[in-house]
């Protein structure tokens, strides 16, 4: 089994919605059959695929479904977190009814075989520019939703312990936060994020290690379309 990561998909089926991303530049030229042509050579019916958030501009449900059914019917096991633009998501419970091959991930954690994927939005960390009041009160709602689910899979037993953030995991400037103070008390392996596009947001993004967890940016931009593997097993 291995487990790819790949966030910000940005997917607009819906003729309903009028979302082209190309104005974004080239690397989001025919973005969603650039990332199938890499996804259907990379991943098989065994593996799974973290899509951590900003998955559909589809402002309901019913918007969405075109998206959500995209993703069906690529292979492998799909763990969605929400993104800031997934004001479609409705309630979890009624999310996880829609597809047997897609899990909706909040408070709880997926297992893949001995590997738990934890996640949730994550949110702008305190030290950002403009860091309100109503931004902490976000962001200490998130810790507490990156907890349960961290704590889920420690409930599991789980071996190997994979975040997804749909937000980074630090502010701009790279300095530790309660993110991820968290993922090193549970001995978080890899935490991957999303939502920072383009050269010039790349780099306020932490990569590499910091207190025994990796971090990795999984933007579609920054991955050029390419799911990233993040988890092989041995077997």
């Amino acid at each position: 089994m291995k487990i790819f990561a790949i966030a910000d998909l940005h997917l607009s089926m819906d003729a309903r919605i009028e979302k082209p991303m190309d104005i974004f530049g080239s690397r989001w030229q025919n973005h969603a059959e650039n990332v199938a042509n890499h996804w259907n050579r990379l991943v098989t019916r065994e593996d799974v695929v973290i899509l951590p958030g900003d998955i559909s501009w589809g402002l309901r449900q019913g918007e969405a479904m075109a998206d959500l059914a995209w993703i069906h019917q690529l292979p492998g096991r799909k763990v969605i977190t929400k993104g800031n633009h997934d004001l479609w998501w409705t309630s979890v419970s009624k999310l996880n009814k829609l597809f047997d091959d897609i899990t909706f991930l909040q408070n709880k954690c997926y297992m893949a075989g001995s590997v738990a994927v934890c996640g949730s939005r994550g949110w702008v960390c305190p030290g950002s520019d403009g860091f309100s009041a109503h931004d902490k009160k976000i962001y200490e709602r998130e810790l507490i939703r990156l907890g349960l689910s961290l704590d889920e899979a420690k409930r599991q037993g789980a071996e190997h312990i994979v975040a997804a953030l749909h937000f980074p995991p630090t502010n701009d400037k790279l300095q530790p936060s309660g993110f991820t103070a968290l993922m090193a008390e549970h001995g978080v392996k890899t935490c991957v994020y999303g939502h920072l596009h383009g050269k010039d947001a790349f780099k306020n993004g932490l990569k590499g290690r910091l207190d025994g967890v990796e971090y990795r940016l999984v933007s579609l931009d920054f991955l050029e379309g390419k799911p990233e593997l993040i988890y092989q097993s041995e077997e």
